[in-house]
């Protein structure tokens, strides 16, 4: 057997894992641990031989022993006389005994394990297995390797849906430390992923210490330096010229001629990326003091292409991640890790000559500006062991994330109003002024705010402590969300549109025709500073009831602030009890066979997005002035002075910011959601095969609710004649099919108190999502050089509202979704969600051919997500019904389920193709050159093109006016074609 064949000895040693040879011990998002069984008060010993990490423990009176809050790495553990290697992934147990009498020797071979310390739905992924797969170097394409991953729709980036849920339901951590952006939950801290040591992804049952999340929770530990100076770098490529064309989305209106024959042009559109990266490993100070830094530097550039515009898009922006791990001793540890990972994207504007429509090459450049986004990552760990049974942890962690800062934000012209002249043509308006007509610069950002930003800061802290068949763990953390929001008014504060009387009135009042007047607008959201904050206590136990069974009891308790700019609460919610169960049977105590269950509540937080949607300030205003043509600024075109006003001033929305009482119903619960898994894991020589059935529903969902006629018909009803519907926030926050309990002046009189409308009056069911899936997966670990998972899932996700977010419309406002805007839109909405793929195989893997070369593969083929017919709210139909909402309603686009006047529902319009994916990867490592790999991945090798999308608005116009969309199920998005990546990596 060749010498890179993995070799190891393990003796006395029948079983790695099982839960009737030791306690586990707790591990949690960011260390692992080493338990087991050896003879009564003898001493174990564990240690890391790369930093020289070492810990002793002398065995209880049970015969078990616990190592505890590991980091992550290859460790020796000995009882005196015997040996074992065991490596420590996150958040997972690995079990030596020391009991055996046997002596098994295993050479050359990987045991296939069943971990049944934990009812945890888990899988691990380090960075060797992750550099053999041809898989993308980010975390959501590594995500998406786990049972039960499909991916989410493409309008929200790169993300994964887990069980069922949308999106916007998932948690991420870097270190320990939460990195999820939760203004809408759509994004999560970067960094250069080549510092990432491995990756934990849980689908499920995960317990008490984890929450804020109805999805997967994708945890990330990064590399660390140890006593050997090393160092190494990579580069990756992905050249456009070994990239297939993307497919074209030809419209189907045969009215429609050479200038609109696209949905969306992409044949064109080219596609350059390169990354390269160095990093240095090495001690400080030996045994004691480790360094480890990544810089990654990136050269992207795409190019894309439109009807009469194109546009270059150049990336040059470095990220780095630096970590020190200090060893006060074998009893104190403590960790730093800093990420940079501010990314400037600069864009040059290009626009086609006056007879080109959709072309392939770049026309006159307009004016290059930036936009940047990210910041950086600060996160300070400490673990303390300060008896062989008590370990304490505390983290710290702050995030700066930047949120598309455009650079000059702005631009030329912006000082000017926007002015419009309408005296020549009455019926279309000429741009005339200074403001930045080329490049339709309509609004501008406060001139006296920076740019949108996500600040986080957190502090986690827990007690683990060990007492003989029990291990409990009590934590508590606490974060603080805040968010800018800069705001926005009309390019130099105001709209002017001058206009010649016709004898007509003009907002009450008759206009001499020949007379000039002039309308005047503003429209303004304020800036300001919103915050949310969240804390969480929890208690969990691992209990070894006997040698084949083990309990897990945890209870979480979750609360939640929201405040607006000005401070004031106007979601509180304190107390949320989240209890977790758990069960691990092993099956004869030998580790083989493996029963597992969870139970568990699982709460999610409101987004910052709430904050600033629903409590900040936005108001527009309309009035009418007679003005002379010759006091007509030469400059800019608006008028210098003003002759009588015209009626009144009409304001919409309001200067002040809601009334905090009218933001939020007062009995809100945040939403949440039961979950329920069993399981079985079986060994089979190699192999390890399991099942297990999931059931996910939610209880009880929020989002928000923007309809009035509700309210004045129960003031009406309860005789409150003076009732003004204005007194409302424009929308608030509630829980779908309950009672409203609202803060509400019925009186008209500036006095506001706590009323309660019935849910009748509004008409909604209550929040509905269940999911259901079988899971069937089989692992091969690394033996004969070849090893391979796979993973069959059959799931059904169906309810009436997605989640946070709506993939139908691409709506990511989080919680604010149009769901509930009126009970109209809940009209056949329950059906089939955007999630639900009902079949997905997946199957991934390598084989050695040689001691140089490798091949690698990644299958995953799915069945098609489910499409609807979407159109607008029959307005004049329901005229009378609507009320006040009858303007409301007209603004919204085609969303709802009545299509051409006609009810329909959710998913009635079939499912999109299966779609099938093949991913394969060559390996080469020259013997002459130790340390050099050089890789080719080819991502869909078969160019599989299926339709993904399909357009399903099948009304055009608007909702008074509205004509059926020729393109009602025409093709939109396409798979990603072939792409061809070449990589280098060097280390010594």
């Amino acid at each position: 057997m060749n010498s890179n064949v993995f070799k190891r000895s393990l003796t006395a040693m029948a079983v790695t894992v099982s839960l009737g040879i030791a306690m586990p011990a707790f591990a949690d998002n960011s260390s692992g641990s080493i338990y087991g069984r050896a003879m009564e008060g003898k001493t174990v010993t564990i240690k890391n031989p790369a930093t020289g990490f070492s810990r002793s423990v002398t065995v209880s009176d049970s015969g078990r022993f616990n190592f505890p809050k590991l980091p992550t790495g290859k460790y020796t553990v000995t009882n005196g006389s015997r040996t074992n290697n065991v490596t420590v992934t996150i958040g997972t147990g690995s079990s030596v005994d020391f009991t055996n009498v046997e002596a098994i020797e295993i050479v050359g071979r990987q045991l296939a394990t069943i971990d049944t310390s934990s009812a945890e739905s888990t899988s691990v992924f380090t960075a060797e297995q992750i550099e053999l797969l041809p898989v993308a170097r980010d975390l959501t394409s590594v995500a998406l390797l786990a049972p039960g991953a499909t991916s989410g729709d493409s309008g929200f980036g790169n993300l994964a849906s887990f069980g069922g849920s949308s999106v916007a339901e998932n948690g991420y951590f870097i270190n320990g430390f939460d990195v999820t952006n939760i203004r809408n939950f759509t994004s999560f801290a970067a960094l250069p992923y080549d510092a990432v040591a491995q990756q934990q992804v849980k689908t499920g049952g995960y317990g008490a210490e984890y929450g804020r999340s109805l999805g997967g929770v994708v945890n990330l530990v990064t590399k660390r330096g140890t006593n050997e100076w090393s160092g190494g770098g990579s580069i990756y490529m992905t050249p456009s010229a070994f990239r297939e064309d993307s497919k074209d989305a030809l419209s189907q209106d045969p009215e429609q001629g050479y200038k609109d024959r696209y949905i969306a042009y992409r044949s064109a559109n080219s596609y350059d990326y390169m990354s390269y990266n160095a990093y240095v490993s090495g001690p400080v100070i030996q045994d004691e003091l480790f360094f480890f830094g990544l810089f990654e530097g990136t050269k992207d550039e795409v190019e894309t292409f439109g009807s009469q515009t194109s546009k270059v898009r150049k990336n040059n922006s470095p990220m780095y991640l630096v970590k020190l791990d200090w060893h006060i001793n074998d009893n104190h540890l403590l960790e730093v890790t800093h990420i940079n990972n501010e990314k400037d994207n600069e864009y040059t504007p290009y626009s086609y000559a006056d007879d080109v429509r959709y072309g392939s090459a770049h026309g006159e450049a307009g004016e290059s500006y930036e936009i940047t986004s990210g910041g950086d990552v600060s996160i300070v760990n400490y673990t303390g062991f300060i008896t062989d049974d008590l370990t304490a942890s505390l983290l710290w962690g702050e995030m700066n994330n930047t949120l598309s800062a455009r650079n000059p934000d702005i631009g030329p012209g912006a000082e000017c109003p926007l002015v419009y002249d309408r005296r020549e043509t009455p019926n279309s308006s000429q741009r005339i002024g200074c403001w930045g007509i080329a490049e339709s610069q309509y609004y501008r950002p406060d001139p006296n705010f920076a740019p949108d930003e996500d600040v986080r800061e957190s502090v986690r802290f827990s007690v683990e402590y060990a007492m003989d068949d029990h291990t409990i763990k009590i934590g508590y953390d606490h974060e603080k969300f805040t968010s800018t929001r800069r705001g926005t008014e009309f390019s130099g504060g105001d709209y002017w549109r001058w206009h010649t009387g016709s004898g007509k009135t003009v907002n009450g009042v008759v206009v001499p025709e020949g007379q000039d007047y002039i309308r005047h607008r503003q429209r303004n959201t304020v800036s300001g500073s919103f915050e949310v904050e969240n804390t969480a206590f929890y208690i969990e136990d691992n209990w070894q009831v006997n040698d084949e069974w083990m309990v897990y009891l945890g209870l979480r308790s979750e609360g939640f602030k929201n405040s607006n700019s000005q401070g004031d609460v106007f979601v509180e919610a304190s107390n949320q009890v989240a209890p977790r169960l758990g069960f691990a049977w092993d099956m004869g105590g030998e580790g083989t066979h493996k029963v597992y269950g969870t139970l568990g509540r699982y709460y999610i937080p409101v987004a910052s997005n709430t904050n600033i949607r629903a409590s900040g300030i936005e108001y527009s205003l309309e009035e009418y002035f007679l003005v002379d043509s010759a006091d007509e600024n030469p400059t800019t075109s608006a008028p210098d002075k003003l002759g009588a006003q015209l009626g009144d001033t009409l304001l919409s929305g309001s200067k002040d910011a809601p009334d905090s009482r009218t933001v939020a119903v007062t009995d809100l619960n945040p939403m949440y959601q039961d979950e329920l898994i069993l399981g079985y894991q079986q060994e089979l020589e190699d192999w390890t095969v399991g099942a297990k059935v999931i059931y996910r529903e939610v209880k009880d969902g929020m989002d928000d609710y923007c309809s009035f006629q509700p309210f004045i018909n129960f003031a009406k009803d309860k005789g409150y004649d003076n009732f003004d519907y204005h007194t409302l926030a424009d929308c608030f926050l509630m829980n779908p099919g309950r009672d409203v309990s609202l803060a509400m002046d019925l009186e008209n009189n500036g006095t506001y108190a706590t009323t309660v409308v019935p849910k009748e009056y509004f008409d909604l069911d209550v929040y509905k999502r269940k999911y259901q899936a079988l899971e069937l997966t089989a692992e091969r670990p690394m033996n004969d050089d070849w090893y391979m998972k796979a993973s069959y899932t059959l799931a059904k996700s169906e309810g009436n509202s997605e989640g946070y977010v709506n993939s139908t419309n691409e709506q990511e406002d989080a919680g604010l979704t149009q769901d509930i805007d009126n009970a109209l839109f809940q009209h056949g909405a329950y059906g089939p969600l955007p999630n639900d793929r009902r079949h997905t195989l997946k199957v991934f893997g390598a084989y050695k051919l040689n001691d140089e070369v490798s091949i690698s593969a990644n299958m995953t083929i799915s069945s098609g997500r489910p499409m609807s017919c979407q159109g607008f709210v029959p307005l004049e139909a329901l005229k009378d019904e609507l009320g006040v909402d009858y303007d409301n309603l007209s603004g919204y686009g085609a969303s709802s389920y009545y299509c051409n006047g006609e009810l329909t529902q959710r998913g009635d319009e079939g499912r999109t193709p299966w779609t099938k994916n093949l991913d394969v990867g060559l390996s080469y490592k020259p013997a002459s050159i130790e340390g050099l790999s050089l890789k080719i991945d080819v991502r869909n090798i078969l160019n599989f093109q299926e339709v993904t999308e399909f357009v399903e608005t099948a009304e055009s116009g608007s909702g008074t006016a509205a004509t059926p969309n020729p393109n009602f199920q025409a093709p939109i998005n396409y798979q990603t074609p072939r792409r061809v990546s070449f990589t280098a990596r060097y280390k010594f």
